[in-house]
C-alpha cells in the first residue's frame, strides 16, 4: 500500500491517535525550504511565488518552511493573509499540528490582544482586514516584536497591482505596504493567473517575446503540477464525461421558428453561450442537464461501492437553479446540502457535508478556494461560468486525499470524475488542467485584453476519446497522460 498523505483535516473528538511531531517534508517542500534559506542568506530578494496545485501541501509547506527557519533563528515571526474564513480555519488547525501558536488579528482589539509574555509564533490577518485597517496596521505592527519575519500570502493572486489605479487594487495596495519590513514575503497560489491582466503581489515579472512582442510573464520559483502530484499519489487524477446534445433556440410552440444547434461543435461565441445557458436548465428540451446530473448520481453509487463515504458537488448558477438541482436530487433519496453566500448558515452546512452527513453539496460560489472535502469524488459543473481559473478551482475540489484513503488505494490513485455539459471551451480547459499555463501580461494599449489562459481549443498530445461519436452522446476525457499501470487497468 502507498504511505499516508499529509492529514490536516479536522478529527473527530474521540480520535486521539497520535500524530508525529515531525511530519517529513515531500520533494517540493524540500526545495521550498532551500528556496527561503537561499533567499535569506542572499537578502537581495524577497519575493518568492509558489504555484502548486490542490492537495499538494502549500499551507503545510510554507509552515514547515516558517519552522525549520524559526529553528535555525533565522525568522522569528510569520503574518499570514488570507482571504477566506474556511482558510483561515485551516491555517490555524495546520499550525496547532505542527506546534506554532498562530493568533487571529481581531480588528476590535487590535494587537493589544496579543497576551503578554507568551510564547507565539505568528499573526493571522484576511485580506479585507488589512485592507480597511491598512494605517491602523502599519502604526501596530513595528510595536508587535516581530524581528526578523516572513508574510505569507495565501492564493495571492487575489492581491492584484494595479500602478494606474491603485484603490481598484486595494488588497494588494494594503499588502505591499504592511509587509515592506519583511525578511521574506511567500506567495501561494494554484491558479497563478488572473482575467483581467494586472499582475500580482510577491511575483515576479521576466520578459519574454510573445509573437512579434516583447510581453511580461509572471514567473513562479517553484512550480508543482498536477501530473507531478498525481504520479506522486498525492492527489487523485480526474475523469471527464461532457454531455452532448443539440439545443434548440426559439419560440417552443411555432417549430418552424426554432433553429437547433450542436453543443460541442459550435464555433459561434454568441451561440455558444446561448446554448450552455440552455443547457444548464433541468426543464431545456434538449435534456442535457436532466441526463448529466442523473448520470453523475449513477457514478457516485458505482464509486462509493469501494469509497463507501464518498460524495458528490452539484455547481449550480444562481439560487433558483440550484433548489431545483438540490429537489432533483431529492426525489432520488440522496441527502443534500444547499449553500450560497447568503445563506447564514452555509458554515455549518460545508462542515457537516465534510463529516459525511449529506451525499451531495449543491453549491452556487463556495465551493472553490479553500474548501477541503477529501470524501468527494463527483462534480456535476452546471453553471454558465466559463473562465479556467472557476472551473478548474471548482473540479480540483475532487482531487484531494486523506491519510485513511491514501492507506487504502496504490498509485495511481483511484479517479474522481468531472460531469459538465459538452461546451468547447469546458472541453479544452479539461485538455489542460494538470499543466501549468503561462500568465502573459500584455500591454493595456492598443490590445484586447489577455484571453483567460487555456482558452485556445487546441491541445495535441492530450488524451480524448469519443464515446459514440454522434451528438447527444458523451464525450470522455481521461487524464493526463498515467503511468502503464493505468493503461493497463482502464
Amino acid at each position: 500500500m502507498a504511505p499516508p498523505s499529509f492529514d490536516l483535516a479536522p478529527r473527530p473528538a474521540h480520535d486521539q491517535t497520535p500524530r508525529p511531531a515531525n511530519l517529513e517534508p515531500r520533494d517540493w517542500q524540500r526545495q521550498l525550504i532551500q528556496l527561503l534559506r537561499a533567499r535569506l542568506l542572499r537578502g537581495a530578494e524577497a519575493d518568492v511565488l509558489i504555484h502548486a496545485g490542490p492537495g499538494a501541501g502549500k499551507t503545510l509547506g510554507a509552515l514547515l518552511g516558517f519552522q525549520k527557519l524559526h529553528r535555525e533563528q533565522r525568522l522569528e515571526r510569520f503574518l499570514v493573509f488570507s482571504h477566506r474564513s474556511s482558510i483561515a480555519r485551516q491555517w490555524r488547525q495546520a499550525a496547532e499540528r505542527l506546534g506554532l501558536r498562530l493568533l487571529e488579528w481581531d480588528p476590535d482589539q487590535g494587537l493589544a490582544a496579543i497576551p503578554q509574555n507568551e510564547t507565539w509564533h505568528g499573526l493571522q490577518l484576511s485580506y479585507q482586514a488589512a485592507g480597511r485597517h491598512c494605517q491602523r496596521l502599519l502604526e501596530e505592527l513595528p510595536h508587535a516584536g516581530f524581528g526578523r519575519w516572513m508574510a505569507i500570502a495565501d492564493e495571492v493572486h487575489h492581491l492584484g497591482l494595479d500602478p494606474d489605479e491603485p484603490e481598484a487594487a486595494a488588497w494588494g495596495h494594503a499588502f505591499s505596504r504592511l509587509t515592506g519590513t519583511a525578511q521574506l514575503r511567500l506567495g501561494l497560489t494554484g491558479t497563478p493567473f488572473r482575467a483581467d491582466n494586472l499582475a500580482f503581489c510577491a511575483a515576479k515579472r521576466v520578459k519574454v517575446r510573445d509573437g512579434d512582442q516583447i510581453v511580461e510573464r509572471i514567473a513562479p520559483d517553484l512550480s508543482v503540477e498536477p501530473r507531478q502530484l498525481i504520479n506522486a499519489g498525492d492527489v487523485r487524477p480526474l475523469e471527464f464525461r461532457f454531455q452532448d446534445g443539440w439545443v434548440e433556440h426559439g419560440r417552443r410552440h411555432e417549430p418552424g421558428d426554432r433553429e437547433t444547434s450542436p453543443l460541442s461543435a459550435e464555433e459561434r461565441e454568441s451561440w455558444r453561450s446561448r446554448n450552455l445557458r440552455r443547457a444548464i436548465q433541468l426543464g431545456d428540451d434538449s435534456s442535457i442537464a436532466l441526463r448529466l446530473l442523473l448520470n453523475a448520481r449513477s457514478r457516485l453509487e458505482l464509486v462509493r461501492q469501494e469509497h463507501p463515504g464518498a460524495g458528490g458537488l452539484a455547481i449550480a448558477r444562481d439560487i433558483a437553479h440550484a433548489r431545483q438541482l438540490a429537489a432533483l436530487l431529492e426525489e432520488q433519496g440522496d441527502r443534500v446540502h444547499l449553500v450560497h453566500s447568503q445563506d447564514p448558515e452555509a458554515a455549518m452546512r460545508l462542515a457537516s457535508f465534510q463529516a459525511g452527513e449529506a451525499d451531495w453539496l449543491v453549491s452556487i460560489d463556495m465551493c472553490a478556494e479553500g474548501f477541503d472535502a477529501p470524501r468527494l469524488r463527483v462534480v456535476a459543473y452546471l453553471t454558465t461560468v466559463v473562465t479556467r481559473s472557476r472551473f478548474v478551482q471548482a473540479i480540483t475540489r475532487a482531487v484531494r486525499m486523506d491519510g485513511q484513503r491514501s492507506a487504502l488505494e496504490t498509485i495511481p490513485r483511484h479517479p474522481s470524475y468531472v460531469y459538465a455539459p459538452a461546451d468547447p471551451l469546458l472541453i479544452s480547459y479539461a485538455r489542460t488542467w494538470s499543466l501549468s499555463e503561462p500568465y502573459l501580461l500584455r500591454p493595456k494599449l492598443g490590445l484586447d485584453p489577455a484571453p483567460d489562459p487555456g482558452g485556445g481549443l487546441g491541445a495535441a498530445g492530450l488524451p480524448l476519446e469519443a464515446i459514440g461519436e454522434q451528438l447527444g452522446g458523451v464525450l470522455r476525457i481521461g487524464g493526463p497522460q498515467l503511468p502503464q499501470i493505468r493503461r493497463k487497468s482502464a
